[in-house]
């Protein structure tokens, strides 16, 4: 099993920046993507961003420009920096990692409990 901590979520002004964090720990073999999802009131959790490990990146079209998901492999751990935030970036976002506890096990997808961010006007 893999476990998720997720941290740096808030509140903050239109314009400005959040960092969101997220640790992965537990029995792990190889995490092969790691990625955040957010799920606004009354929508469908969306992709924001995801990261491979060997590095290859993809954003939604909504954040593009403005949000940067970074992961360092050796202390497992995933990053979303948010710069320009709108109010529509409201959400509750998720961490989640996709990956196996041994060699020939199943790959196994892993979400964090989620972190609120809000950005007022």
């Amino acid at each position: 099993q893999v476990q998720l901590v997720e941290s740096g979520g808030g509140l903050v002004q239109a314009g400005g920046s959040l960092r969101l964090s997220c640790a992965a720990s537990g029995s792990i073999f190889s995490i092969y993507v790691m990625g955040w999802y957010r799920q606004a009131p009354g929508k469908q959790r969306e992709l924001v961003a995801t990261i491979t490990n060997i590095g290859s990146t993809n954003y939604a079209d909504s954040v593009k420009g403005r949000f940067t998901i970074s992961r360092d492999n050796a202390k497992n751990t995933v990053a979303l920096q948010m710069n320009s935030l709108r109010l529509e970036d409201t959400a509750v976002y998720y961490c989640n990692v996709r990956a196996k506890s041994s060699w020939s096990g199943p790959l196994g997808d892993y979400w964090g409990q989620g972190t609120q961010v809000t950005v007022s006007s």
